[in-house]
């Protein structure tokens, strides 16, 4: 049997999702009228917006990566 998500399941899995407070309303106002289609695009656009985050750190880790490649290569040129 399906266990039916109560509002504040929801609320606490955006939440958790790093929704903030005005995603979460609008997500909980879609499920209540039942708008299928803007609750996906709204999911959809934070789910972009984390993904944009993590490439971002990705790239900052990169960053961080190839600076300590040329310290270690620039100390090995010094002996």
């Amino acid at each position: 049997m399906k266990k039916k998500l109560t509002e504040d399941t929801i609320k606490q899995n955006l939440k958790d999702a790093g929704c903030d407070c005005d995603t979460i309303d609008c997500i909980i106002e879609c499920c209540e009228k039942g708008d299928i289609k803007k609750r996906k695009k709204v999911i959809s656009q934070h789910r972009k917006k984390l993904l944009e985050q993590v490439h971002e750190g990705q790239r900052q880790i990169d960053c961080l990566d190839y600076f300590s490649y040329q310290i270690e290569d620039d100390e090995k040129g010094k002996k």
